[in-house]
């Protein structure tokens, strides 16, 4: 599994309303800048924006060597402590996001009966120009003995976006194959990224501080914006000693 190239990256907003939303775009472009440093592909699979320039979900597709084995520990509930742009009275709020890395499953390997699915087309309403509205390119697929509703509408071709959809559907189905193993399927979702509470944190972002905190390995770093900027390098080294 450590030699996993591809993943799956999904980000939510957690608890905290807009900040929670605007933390999750923070965490968007940190792992972005990261791949960009690395030299790795980044592509964008779907989002769910907000008005204020956060994302309510974020879900990217990451292609490099060693991506699963760098960024397998940052699945689990991020949170940040800070003063948030819309905040008039100076408070810090604590605001959470939750990160899920999944490997990419190849096809071979997880075979995906289309009987259960039922497929739905949008328009895109993303980035590409002006096409992607004319055109209904955005897939939705429902997985329909699990429930499981995935979508993408980043490229500019219906089909495109189809083998992004089935990518994130086959992660997700593998996963809860994966953990039926040990558990039920609920019980390894809320440990993979929990809930989004405030108390089911695996990493702290305290800016008032600038410190970051990992409450695994109970580890501490300086420099919030630097590691923010996709210099991730110190927290991925100290998971792998």
């Amino acid at each position: 599994m450590n030699g996993i190239n591809k993943i799956i990256l999904e980000i939510r907003a957690g608890a905290g309303g807009d900040e929670a939303s605007i933390f999750a775009a923070d965490l968007a472009r940190m792992y972005r800048r990261y791949a960009e440093i690395r030299g790795w592909k980044f592509s964008t699979i779907d989002t769910s924006e907000t008005t204020l320039g956060g994302y309510k979900t974020f879900i990217a597709r990451l292609d490099g060597a060693g991506a699963y084995n760098d960024l397998r520990q940052e699945s689990g509930v991020h949170r940040v402590q800070r003063i948030p742009a819309t905040e008039k009275s100076g408070r810090v709020h604590t605001s959470t996001a939750t990160v899920a890395v999944l490997p990419e499953i190849e096809p071979r390997e997880f075979v995906i009966n289309p009987n259960d699915l039922e497929v739905a087309f949008s328009r895109g309403g993303g980035p590409g120009g002006q096409n992607v509205n004319k055109v209904e390119t955005a897939v939705r697929l429902t997985h329909k003995p699990t429930g499981l509703v995935v979508s993408a509408r980043a490229e500019r071709s219906q089909h495109a976006n189809r083998e992004l959809a089935m990518s994130l559907l086959r992660a997700k189905l593998y996963e809860i194959q994966r953990a039926s193993e040990f558990q039920k399927v609920a019980a390894d979702r809320k440990s993979q990224v929990g809930t989004g509470d405030r108390s089911e944190k695996i990493r702290t972002y305290n800016f008032p501080q600038d410190r970051i905190t990992d409450h695994r390995i109970k580890k501490k770093w300086h420099g919030i914006e630097n590691i923010l900027a996709g210099n991730l390098e110190k927290i991925i080294k100290a998971f792998k000693l």
